[in-house]
């Protein structure tokens, strides 16, 4: 089918109690696992990208590809700009077709924040696009998106910031981090309770990859609609790469091949845990 916007996934997932898995892809053939992961698993899907991915080929390259396989699948798929990190990618992100966007101006003070996230969800409503923004810092490093330490997000500030911005859903800081954690994270899940209860809006959680399935099921129940994997997909990717390439063919195919299918199986075990498989 044509490719969806996350508003409507992200309703439902709220409703229904489970959460949709939100991929962020690299090249033509992590989105290709994706995709068939979903259409295998009959979920609805969000592929992302961040600004360091749009820095190797543009927004529009990645929306041709997954206009076009999400075409041929029954399976809702949304194309976002994860991360992005200024008013004008978001700008770009839009006009190349991209049916959700991120604008992360966690680092900002909060009015400066509010007025960022207001901004480009003034604009992203002008095409029906909902927008995502993010409150309280998640540490570590991914991509070009680097932390030093972590602030948690306030329940206070997360419903004052949701009622001034007019974002469509929230990513929430409560302990996880980008990237491979360096020690076991300890989630904040009593705090993400309390954020819940007064915000009303889809709640989004960030650096999934390196928690254990029972930590992401239990954020899920606690009202997480969205949950985002990374590192992992790149990790499962480069191994199936480093395998193909031991056995030395010389058909650059075989070394997307083996890495799209270690990232597939890996795509559909997020999608059963974060109880997306079957809500298509």
């Amino acid at each position: 089918m044509a490719l969806t916007t996350t508003l409507e996934m992200l309703l439902d997932a709220q409703k229904r109690g489970y959460a949709v898995g939100a991929f962020n892809v690299e090249n033509m053939e992590m989105a290709q696992a994706v995709i068939r992961a979903a259409e295998k698993k009959d979920a609805p899907v969000v592929i992302q990208t961040t600004p360091g991915t749009l820095k190797y080929a543009e927004p529009a390259v990645f929306y041709g590809i997954v206009q076009a396989l999400a075409k041929k699948v029954k399976a809702p798929v949304a194309l976002h700009l994860d991360h992005g990190d200024s008013y004008e990618l978001a700008a770009r992100c839009l006009m190349a077709g991209y049916t959700s966007v991120m604008i992360d101006g966690s680092r900002l003070q909060l009015q400066d924040n509010i007025a960022l996230s207001a901004r480009v969800a003034a604009l992203a409503a002008l095409n029906g696009v909902p927008v995502e923004a993010e409150l309280g810092k998640v540490g570590g490093k991914e991509d070009t998106l680097a932390d030093q330490g972590d602030e948690y997000t306030n329940p206070a500030d997360a419903a004052a910031f949701v009622k001034a911005s007019g974002v469509q859903s929230l990513a929430v800081a409560i302990g996880t981090a980008h990237g491979v954690y360096k020690t076991k994270p300890v989630l904040d899940v009593k705090r993400l309770h309390a954020i819940r209860e007064v915000v009303e809006i889809p709640l989004v959680l960030h650096g999934a990859s390196g928690l254990s399935e029972e930590q992401v099921v239990s954020c899920v129940k606690e009202g997480i609609c969205k949950v985002n994997f990374a590192t992992e997909l790149r990790i499962a990717y480069t191994k199936g790469v480093g395998e193909a390439m031991a056995q030395k063919p010389i058909d650059p195919k075989a070394y997307g091949k083996a890495g799209r299918e270690r990232v597939q199986a890996l795509v559909e075990k997020w999608m059963d845990v974060c109880g997306a498989t079957g809500r298509a």
